[in-house]
């Protein structure tokens, strides 16, 4: 799903506000910086456990799907060529994608055509009285596997309303995608009750609650220490950021990803 809208800035920081004076007397951080940091964050923390669950499956090397995908995907850690559907692609997909403009809800594909479908953070900006039928087309179109992870449930949501709430205490404008996660509230595990016994499902926690919102308000206040050290650890080996990002993935978590595999 395209989350990024048509507004310049992933944090919804853009030169407006810092010309505005927006910042309070705070050192005015790169505006580049702050956003490609936590976009390349935000992609690391949600699919090197994907790439984890896929791999312990046995569905590494597999025929991939992913639904809302965006123009890269998980193509960011994923040098295998897999097929990506948005309803629109904002930029120009990268390979190792291959691209296919479709909506979630009507998947152009036969029956089992990939071995697994992914989906990252998609389910909330659905309409709740549509999720079921956008995971009834992962499970239709999947042989084996889906791996799907969302923000989940009533806390993660109280977590989103204070960030929200921040952005406008700063007077900073509100990125299209927290303004999306404001529309419903977020889907939990009770959306895979009723699956019956042709699947079975387990999941892991992603993304600790404290370390989510600690991060981003790091970000959006533009406090360039924390930004610095972040894009010393992006650019490091993959393994470091493997090592601390599954550190911020325990206690009580912000998003939960779960994998539905195929009984028989």
């Amino acid at each position: 799903m395209n989350i990024d809208g048509e507004r310049p800035g992933y944090l919804g920081i853009d030169n407006v506000a810092v010309s505005k004076g927006l910042w309070r007397g705070k050192k005015r951080p790169s505006m580049c910086l702050a956003g490609e940091s936590y976009k390349l964050i935000d992609h690391a923390v949600r699919y090197l456990p994907i790439l984890r669950l896929l791999k312990a499956a046995g569905e590494a090397n597999g025929t991939i799907l992913e639904v809302g995908s965006g123009f890269y995907g998980i193509g960011e850690y994923y040098s295998n060529s897999f097929v990506g559907c948005d309803v629109r692609f904002d930029e120009k997909p990268r390979p190792p994608m291959h691209p296919v403009v479709a909506s979630a809800s009507e998947l152009p594909f036969p029956d089992s055509s990939f071995d697994a479908v992914i989906a990252s953070d998609v389910l909330e900006h659905v309409p709740p009285n549509s999720r079921p039928g956008v995971l009834r087309e992962a499970l239709r179109v999947a042989r084996r596997l889906v791996v799907i992870g969302f923000p989940c449930g009533p806390v993660a949501y109280a977590v989103d309303q204070r960030l929200f709430a921040r952005y406008h205490e700063l007077g900073i404008s509100v990125p299209p995608w927290l303004e999306e996660h404001m529309q419903y509230p977020f889907p939990d595990e009770r959306i895979f009750e009723g699956l019956g016994d042709a699947w079975t499902v387990r999941s892991v926690g992603n993304d600790n609650l404290y370390f989510h919102e600690w991060l981003l308000r790091r970000m959006m206040e533009g406090q360039r220490r924390w930004m610095h050290l972040f894009r010393l650890i992006e650019k490091g080996p993959r393994q470091v950021m493997d090592l601390v990002l599954r550190l911020a993935d325990r206690g009580e978590c912000y998003r939960r990803i779960f994998a539905v595999k195929r009984a028989h």
